[in-house]
């Protein structure tokens, strides 16, 4: 898999974690405040589809994740 692979997984992981924590109708429910990191993550995903720049992209890219497919 390849740098923006990796992003897609991760940052799906994470809303999909966030809303079960975040979400009174979830049986895995902690808090509503949850949510203010599902909409961090969506806003990322949403400035990367413009700009190419993502922190999580530098952090794989750093630990030798390949950026495009051989």
């Amino acid at each position: 898999m390849i740098i923006t692979d990796w992003i897609h997984t991760i940052a799906g992981f994470f809303i999909l974690f966030t809303l079960a924590l975040g979400v009174e109708a979830s049986p895995l429910f902690h808090s509503s405040y949850w949510l203010f990191f599902t909409a961090f993550v969506g806003l990322n995903l949403f400035q990367f589809g413009f700009t190419k720049f993502c922190p999580l992209g530098l952090i794989l890219k750093k630990i030798g994740v390949p950026n495009t497919r051989d």
